[in-house]
């Protein structure tokens, strides 16, 4: 790997923000640039406490990992981490260090020093008690960068290479707002987002889209919101997309099925290319099922391309050093990808 004094441009650059220091974002990072999958020519930037980076060095090669970069050899934008680390335990100072560390990273990325953003996850009650008042990263970007954005799952199965899309029509909101922020704009809007990012990788998209309730309403004895304004929006969209194909709403209890069995390696002629679901673990269980270790968070929307593993921080593992890296590495491969 180049170092940064080396190279006079910064194309090949992702920075890698570290999420909460008393989790597994620095071992799952360190383990995942070891990786030989990982294309040559990226050049990760770590932005984070280089005290701990080289302290979660020195115990996974006294575990026998010796696979992994010395972080002597890496380029390391050292934010020191302020207080007592205990792992495993969350409090406002770890909260205001991953904070500190994302916001930092964005601007990396904002100032043209990178071609992309991944980032480890962080603790949100941490950033609650260190007095930042955002739901979730996600938030902070669409905040910093002033966009609407979208909060897509994707994975490659390695079984046959078939890419699995999921984007959320809502998001981190209260179970009882989510029927209040559906509307007509917003469904109409994460279904041209859905259509543009499989556009990426196939022509003629396959659409698979969620119902709200129970075996989608069940002809409005389940619940009436999909005949009475779900129905309506889907054809109106249809209308405007003649070569798309579109099915739904869906039973949300199958609306997964071929997608799963897809995954598996078995056909995927009638699988689709994208699923929108309509809340956060209404499109979650299901990713998470199929495809935990090899999802990634893709956030869309942004003037650059943002990519996190699909799991927290784990707090309930942090610092026995068995964190599994399948999804930071696809998370890095991916912000790799999008970006070019």
């Amino acid at each position: 790997m180049t170092t940064l004094k080396e190279r006079n441009e910064y194309k090949d650059t992702i920075v890698i923000s570290l999420g909460d220091p008393a989790g597994i974002g620095t071992e799952v990072t360190l383990k995942a640039l070891g990786a030989k999958s990982l294309p040559q020519k990226m050049h990760p930037l770590l932005v984070g406490c280089k005290k701990n980076i080289k302290e979660t060095y020195r115990k996974l090669t006294l575990k026998g990992i010796n696979y992994i970069p010395n972080p002597n050899n890496l380029d390391i934008i050292d934010i020191p981490f302020q207080g007592k680390l205990i792992p495993g335990r969350t409090n406002k100072e770890t909260g205001s260090a991953s904070f500190d560390w994302l916001f930092h990273a964005i601007n990396i990325v904002l100032e043209g020093k990178a071609r992309a953003l991944v980032t480890a996850p962080i603790s949100k009650i941490a950033w609650q008690k260190a007095g930042h008042k955002f739901a979730g990263q996600t938030e902070v970007l669409s905040t910093l960068t002033n966009t609407k954005t979208s909060m897509l799952f994707t994975a490659v199965s390695p079984k046959n290479k078939w890419r699995f899309n999921t984007l959320l029509a809502t998001t981190h909101i209260p179970f009882d707002q989510i029927n209040i922020t559906l509307s007509k704009k917003l469904l109409k809007y994460k279904l041209d987002t859905l259509l543009e990012f499989c556009l990426k990788f196939t022509n003629k998209p396959i659409l698979h889209v969620a119902g709200l309730n129970p075996h989608a309403g069940e002809e409005g004895m389940l619940g009436k919101d999909e005949q009475n304004w779900i129905i309506p929006i889907l054809n109106e969209w249809k209308s405007d997309h003649p070569t798309v194909e579109i099915c739904g709403p869906l039973p949300p209890d199958s609306c997964w099925l071929t997608a799963a069995n897809a995954w598996k390696g078995e056909s995927n002629t009638n699988a689709p290319d994208g699923i929108l679901a309509l809340y956060h673990d209404q499109g979650l269980i299901p990713v998470k099922i199929i495809a935990f270790d090899e999802a990634v968070n893709t956030t869309l929307g942004l003037p650059f391309i943002r990519t996190s593993p699909d799991h927290g921080t784990a707090l309930d593992i942090a610092d026995q050093l068995i964190a599994r890296e399948t999804s930071m590495i696809a998370a890095i491969n991916n912000a790799w990808i999008l970006s070019e």
